[in-house]
């Protein structure tokens, strides 16, 4: 079942809307103090736009205007909790207060978290989902509107992963979250084409980032973290994904894909396509089974 528009009929009416052209252009960004937020602030910066970062620690957030400054952009920044609506709500005020429009929203934050089946940690999951699931409702519950009041088209960046496509980190909360960006995004976008805002979501493999230090910034109302027993496959995993993110690709060059995606208006980005094989496995698991007939065919009323 679909639901909407298809895609090219959705696009038909927003065309003229397309960006193009990121001069006077407004960008807002969670997670904007490192990694691929800062990435994406300088590559807006450097196409013209004025940009507003949005991050939870204030010192990385002061240091991050402070560098962008220094290139010459225009921007400014706001302390931003994208699990607290109350604070994306501020967030886009403070936006709007300081350069007017508002044309792109890139809900970039975002935090890792390992679960596996035998040690759920119901305040881990709810943290990861908080700030990679419901960090990206509230940024588009709290931008949207002023993106549709002015009139003039727009543009909704949604960090997701690769893990949103391939469940390769097995059962956990970042997975989850990912796969829901996902689906978020590819519904979002049938809806706002026609409304001329067009939808982006990125799905990176390993980028050199600090999500694998991600507990910095756990709240404390979400609990201690719980740390891996030392030789635990748990803790065997966490060492892994801290030497591939190291050993990841630089944060910038995601951030000139996205902004190629947005003046192109392509739905999906996809940094590491070497693991498309992966993917292609999962895809043809799915068709495999939609091909399986019903082993008792559903009566008819």
């Amino acid at each position: 079942m679909t639901g909407g528009l298809p895609r090219g009929a959705a696009m038909a009416g927003a065309q003229e809307n397309v960006m193009r052209e990121f001069a006077g252009k407004t960008a807002f960004i969670t997670g904007g103090a490192s990694g691929i937020g800062l990435a994406l602030g300088r590559a807006f910066a450097a196409a013209g736009a004025r940009v507003m970062l949005g991050d939870i620690e204030p010192e990385a957030l002061t240091a991050a205007i402070a560098s962008l400054k220094g290139a010459g952009a225009t921007v400014d920044g706001v302390v931003c909790d994208v699990t607290d609506p109350a604070s994306v709500d501020k967030a886009a005020e403070a936006t709007r207060g300081a350069f007017g429009k508002i044309h792109i929203v890139c809900n970039n934050a975002g935090v890792g978290g390992g679960s596996g089946a035998e040690s759920i940690s119901l305040e881990t999951w709810r943290w990861v989902l908080d700030v990679n699931l419901m960090g990206v409702l509230h940024g588009i519950r709290a931008f949207v509107p002023h993106i549709l009041a002015h009139g003039e088209g727009g543009h909704i960046v949604n960090t997701a992963s690769m893990a949103g496509m391939i469940s390769g980190l097995g059962f956990s909360p970042y997975t989850a979250s990912k796969f829901a960006v996902v689906g978020m995004s590819e519904g979002l976008a049938q809806e706002l084409a026609p409304r001329g805002i067009g939808v982006t979501v990125i799905c990176p493999g390993f980028v050199r980032t600090r999500i694998h230090e991600s507990q910095r910034n756990r709240p404390q109302r979400y609990g201690p973290a719980r740390v891996p027993a030392p030789g635990s496959r748990g803790s065997a995993l966490m060492a892994e994904i801290a030497a591939l993110v190291r050993g990841g690709i630089d944060p910038a060059h995601v951030a000139a894909q996205v902004l190629d995606a947005i003046r192109e208006d392509r739905l999906y980005v996809f940094t590491h396509p070497e693991m498309r094989a992966e993917a292609e496995q999962r895809f043809a698991r799915i068709l495999r089974a939609m091909e399986t007939p019903d082993a008792a065919p559903p009566t008819r009323p």
